[in-house]
């Protein structure tokens, strides 16, 4: 029988995290009301989980060797700065430039910690939103106009933005929008805050709402323009973005799934008190359009989320009192989000993770129970058949 070994995680507290999402999830107090912003699943350096079985308790390297991805529980209460990541040919010659000016890999002034690329898969536990992907140059136009008309005193810049629009150079409007001056910078943060929320033809309420949240965060900081500029998606539980490299974003609010390649390098560019690079930032970005594709299951019973990626994929699965193979043979890290499954010989509930090993038998490991659960496992070698 393959061996299946429940996981204990670290959970990160960043600023950003909510006091409460992940404590209820994980079924914890929080009586400090400590932010709680990540739950980290796999064999991170900076937050490897602890396979335990009967009473042994290891590394979860020790079992799985250094795994390509990484797993993680997403409870966002205030925006993520907004970033970017790089592709794997970047990754590697900014790791090296780094290493070569002698920049600590632990400095807050270094951009690239490894060598690794960082395309990511984000699912909604609840409805989530996010900001990703530059619009269109004729949108962005639109909504500058608009903002040109509450903000008089920047024609001249917010003009020479125009311009670069029209020529659809979407690198160079994002060049003049990070040299405004400090002053500026504040009036346009004063403009924004008096401004009632309302809604025009190129800017819709929320897009109001996030500009008088972001400069009321943010004062100053010239990425509180970003709804005017990046396309804003929010998710429905079950749905997914994947975000490749060299695409902005911004994590703003919700409860969710997110898997990754193991990797720390990320770029940003605003909407953080963290170091910001923006010569460097818009070395790596893409500047083409994005709108981010949304995957919405269409199974209530098995759904892999075919996002482009080798190293990983995600999957989700529900169980239904019966008993349900599991069809990855690869080994994965699950997460039940709902309900209680037995499998291995072992019980686990709502909140609690486990790994299965890769699975050398002819036949597939099986659950039974109640439960919903999310699976990250390898990618090109290990896509699964529908149940």
């Amino acid at each position: 029988m393959n061996k299946v070994y429940k996981l204990q995680n670290q959970i990160k507290h960043y600023e950003w995290g909510s006091p409460h999402l992940l404590p209820q999830f994980l079924g914890f107090e929080n009586n400090e009301g400590t932010p709680c912003a990540e739950m980290w699943m796999g064999t991170h350096s900076d937050a490897p989980s602890i396979a335990q079985y009967g009473e042994k308790q290891v590394n979860l390297a020790e079992i799985s060797g250094e795994l390509s991805f990484l797993f993680k529980v997403l409870a966002v209460e205030k925006p993520l700065s907004i970033q970017a990541h790089p592709n794997k040919e970047q990754a590697v010659e900014g790791f090296l430039r780094e290493n070569k000016t002698g920049i600590a890999l632990n400095s807050h002034r270094r951009n690239y910690k490894d060598d690794n690329h960082k395309p990511e898969v984000i699912c909604a536990l609840s409805p989530f939103t996010l900001m990703a992907g530059f619009k269109k140059a004729d949108e962005i136009y639109a909504s500058v106009e608009t903002l040109l008309s509450i903000a008089p005193r920047l024609e001249d810049t917010l003009s020479s933005m125009l311009r670069a629009l029209d020529a659809e150079h979407l690198a160079a409007f994002f060049g003049i929008l990070f040299c405004l001056s400090n002053i500026e910078r504040k009036y346009l943060s004063t403009i924004i805050s008096e401004k009632e929320t309302g809604e025009t033809e190129a800017v819709s309420p929320e897009q109001w709402e996030l500009l008088k949240r972001f400069a009321s965060q943010f004062p100053e900081d010239p990425a509180i323009l970003a709804p005017l500029y990046l396309n804003l998606v929010t998710l429905q539980s079950g749905q997914a973005v994947f975000v490749p490299a060299g695409v902005l974003h911004s994590y703003i609010s919700g409860f969710g799934i997110e898997l990754m390649t193991s990797s720390d390098n990320v770029l940003r560019g605003g909407l953080t008190r963290k170091y910001t690079d923006i010569p460097e930032l818009m070395n790596i970005l893409d500047f083409n359009p994005y709108m981010p594709p949304v995957y919405t299951p269409d199974s209530p019973v098995w759904f892999c989320y075919q996002t482009p990626c080798d190293e990983f994929l995600l999957a989700f699965m529900r169980g239904d009192d019966g008993e349900k193979a599991f069809p990855v043979k690869e080994a994965a890290i699950c997460i039940v989000t709902e309900g209680e499954l037995k499998a291995g010989g072992m019980k686990l509930k709502k909140g609690e993770s486990f790994f299965i090993p890769q699975n050398n038998d002819t036949e597939l490991l099986s659950f039974s129970g109640n439960y919903s659960l999310f699976a990250a496992y390898g990618g090109t070698a290990a896509h699964a058949a529908a149940l």
